[in-house]
């Protein structure tokens, strides 16, 4: 039975490419080519849109089913709306024009923590479900999970742990930014994981085990080009791909090549991704490690998503170095599809993607050395690469993800 489906995320891949933005109009696809009226609403502010007085929407695209709200005024500590007598009525009318039977929410930045519970009082048979992509309720170090100070790795969450990261704020507002989120979320019905170990640690949170299910992100089939063989060029060609930012590893990637080159070892690295939104000291931190690796290391800057494939398969190896709890990066997925191996760090969702000496490598997060020693022994053993690839976890298409959602979406039952 055709259901209508309002897909929200907290901004649309065309002005902001990330992962969860990407996945969630990609699934926005799916349901209408599983044959469901589905509408997209992207969440954005004024980084990538002005405001237009008089309503809280803006159309994006040209078929009519994807429109922006736009969310200038949000308490990013609290994941609210600070202008609810603005936004709520025009969110209610949408709702109440549009009658969907399921509202499949990916976040909450931008969007609101009360944008559920808005949902329940203008539609209360309605079902919620909502893809959790990563710790931002949890943890206000933009979802990090990872500490302000040491940089360490976080592996529980609570008032205390948090006031010691942000000694500005008082320990009581983490106490109520918890009792506040909590409150919101339990109007949504269930929730999906698109990995175990995220599931495990919203459990810890708090959430009911029972509401939430494990169903993993696919990707659209892609027609690569003409697909390169395996160490075409006699050298390994290792990949990175994403953006430039401190969480994800890209100056530990560039301290292992340099590394690699003062021994004398012969490869190419091409880093695929741009910088948006980051530090001057950041950028010359970064512009530092590229200039020391000119020789083999290659800055090929921002790109487009529907050239990922046919980037991925032009390189022998992807590498995902990141340093916090990854949840299910595209990138690995890309890189599987492909046939390709991966190098990972082994923790997050990564670890439930790569197995160690099976479809890749995985290694220490923030250890250049032993990034470097594991591209050592690509380097050493290149057959290697042909072994993993063999055993490349090839992930679901899309339409196959799509189905597996509306399966779960059919037994939700909506809270009373």
């Amino acid at each position: 039975m055709s259901k209508r489906i309002l897909v929200a995320a907290h901004n649309h891949p065309s002005l902001h490419p990330g992962g969860t933005e990407i996945f969630a109009h990609d699934l926005f696809r799916a349901y209408q080519r599983e044959g469901h009226e589905a509408l997209f609403l992207g969440a954005t502010n004024q980084i990538h849109r002005e405001a237009r007085p008089g309503t809280s929407f803006q159309s994006i695209g040209s078929a009519g089913d994807e429109i922006l709200l736009w969310s200038g005024h949000f308490d990013r500590f609290f994941m609210s709306q600070i202008d609810l007598y603005g936004v709520v009525p025009d969110i209610a009318e949408l709702l109440r024009e549009f009658r969907p039977d399921v509202v499949h929410l990916h976040h909450l930045l931008l969007l609101g923590a009360e944008f559920p519970h808005i949902v329940r009082r203008t539609l209360p048979d309605c079902r919620i479900v909502m893809t959790l992509h990563d710790y931002y309720p949890i943890c206000h170090h933009d979802g990090l999970m990872v500490r302000t100070g040491s940089k360490e790795l976080c592996h529980q969450a609570s008032p205390d742990r948090c006031h010691a990261c942000f000694k500005d704020i008082p320990l009581d507002r983490f106490a109520l930014r918890e009792r506040h989120l909590k409150a919101l979320l339990s109007t949504v019905d269930h929730f999906v994981s698109p990995s175990a170990f995220l599931r495990d640690r919203f459990v810890r949170w708090g959430l009911d085990e029972d509401r939430i299910s494990v169903i993993p992100n696919g990707i659209p089939h892609r027609n690569a080009g003409a697909r390169r063989e395996l160490l075409q060029d006699g050298r390994p060609v290792f990949g990175y791909f994403g953006n430039l930012n401190p969480w994800k590893g890209v100056t530990v990637l560039l301290d292992a090549a340099r590394q690699l080159l003062a021994d004398g070892l012969d490869f190419e690295l091409r880093v695929h991704g741009g910088a948006p939104f980051q530090k001057e000291a950041f950028l010359d931190e970064i512009n530092r490690r590229f200039s020391e690796t000119a020789e083999s290391v290659q800055s090929r800057g921002p790109y487009r998503r529907e050239d990922i494939g046919d980037l991925v398969a032009a390189v022998d190896c992807t590498i995902v170095p990141s340093v916090w709890w990854e949840n299910a990066p595209l990138v690995i997925q890309e890189a599987q599809a492909q046939g390709r191996p991966v190098i990972a760090s082994n923790i997050g969702g990564m670890a439930e993607m790569i197995e160690h000496g099976v479809n890749g490598l995985t290694v220490p997060p923030n250890d250049s050395r032993a990034l470097a020693a594991v591209m050592r022994r690509i380097l050493e053993q290149p057959n290697l690469l042909r072994q993993y690839s063999e055993n490349a976890r090839r992930p679901d298409d899309i339409d196959t993800t799509a189905r597996r959602y509306l399966k779960r979406m059919e037994t939700v039952q909506v809270q009373a």
